[in-house]
């Protein structure tokens, strides 16, 4: 049975709720039993109104619309009563069709360390160089035209969510604000990035470089470039068939050396990259023409893929 509904509660209306671990209790006692998990597959395919629901799961009216109530509790519903053929009847269709949530706990602090956290727009390079295929997109539109690296000098390139080249590097001017009494213990520096491939491919692999202040600090081999099922944060107007959505990556450098997500990867520690002594400090990232697995390269913004963040970096620092 196929009812026509309002557009209040059509299910293409489906959205992303982000939430911290501080509020998802409720999400997760929702769905924390398989009747309601399969109510909730069922009405992201189609509305039904209760009695409906109840016939397909063989359930008492009572018992469904009691788990029902709890859905939509939680936000992961909307309810509304429409006309019938006896009547009023309750409808109910599925409005979320993801649920992130964040971290929203920071890291422990070492004895006397403090943290300043310096966000950069994907777009707000001081410098390129960057090879075919490549291009620039916002929320809601290309940036100048596909593949020509002209287009990186448009004024609107601040306002990119998704970056993208075959080889070359983005460079970026962060801040140090660091106070002038104290000295900086770690440059932690996180991103969503992945390979750059014709549509997309998972099977792409492309060494992606990182540089602070010029001095290399070491080469993650992205696996491949990622689709075939939407970015949660990707806009709806982009292809479905192109890049989706990155990983989100982390290097850190320390006086011990540089790691990404918490491993290994050089020797380069901090009084390699000069970092005490600069105003400000450099951030590139890219694929080098020589490397292994020239695959190239996508950055995603706040307002593309997986994950809402730009470039962020963590400066660490102790006084003295």
């Amino acid at each position: 049975m196929t009812l026509e509904i309002n557009s209040s509660i059509d299910a293409r209306s489906s959205r992303v709720l982000k939430m911290s671990f501080s509020n998802c209790l409720g999400i997760a006692k929702a769905l924390s039993t398989q009747l309601r998990i399969d109510m909730y597959k069922a009405l992201m395919i189609n509305p039904m109104n209760v009695a409906e629901i109840a016939e397909l799961f063989e359930l008492p009216i009572s018992t469904a619309a009691s788990n029902i109530n709890i859905l939509e509790d939680a936000g992961l519903i909307v309810t509304e009563l429409v006309p019938g053929t006896r009547g009023r009847q309750k409808m109910c269709a599925a409005i979320v069709s993801a649920v992130v949530i964040e971290a929203d706990v920071k890291p422990a602090s070492l004895a006397g360390e403090s943290f300043i956290e310096i966000p950069m727009p994907i777009g707000n390079f001081t410098r390129f160089s960057v090879a075919p295929t490549c291009g620039l997109v916002s929320e809601t539109s290309i940036i100048g035209e596909l593949d020509d690296p002209a287009s990186f000098y448009e004024p609107t390139r601040t306002s990119a969510q998704l970056v993208w080249f075959h080889k070359g590097y983005l460079e970026y001017e962060f801040p140090n604000r660091v106070p002038r009494h104290a000295r900086i213990s770690s440059i932690e520096l996180t991103m969503e990035v992945c390979s750059e491939a014709p549509l997309h491919n998972p099977n792409w692999p492309s060494d992606v470089t990182v540089w602070i202040n010029d001095v290399e600090i070491g080469t993650w081999t992205s696996p491949g470039d990622f689709g075939g099922e939407r970015g949660f944060l990707t806009p709806d107007w982009w292809p479905s068939h192109q890049t989706q959505y990155g990983l989100l990556k982390t290097w850190k450098v320390t006086d011990e050396g540089t790691f990404l997500d918490g491993r290994n990867v050089s020797s380069v520690s901090l009084k390699d990259c000069w970092v005490d002594s600069n105003h400000g400090i450099s951030v590139r990232v890219g694929v080098k023409d020589d490397a292994a697995n020239v695959g190239g390269i996508n950055l995603f913004g706040r307002g593309f893929g997986n994950y809402q963040t730009d470039i962020v970096m963590r400066l660490g620092y102790k006084n003295i």
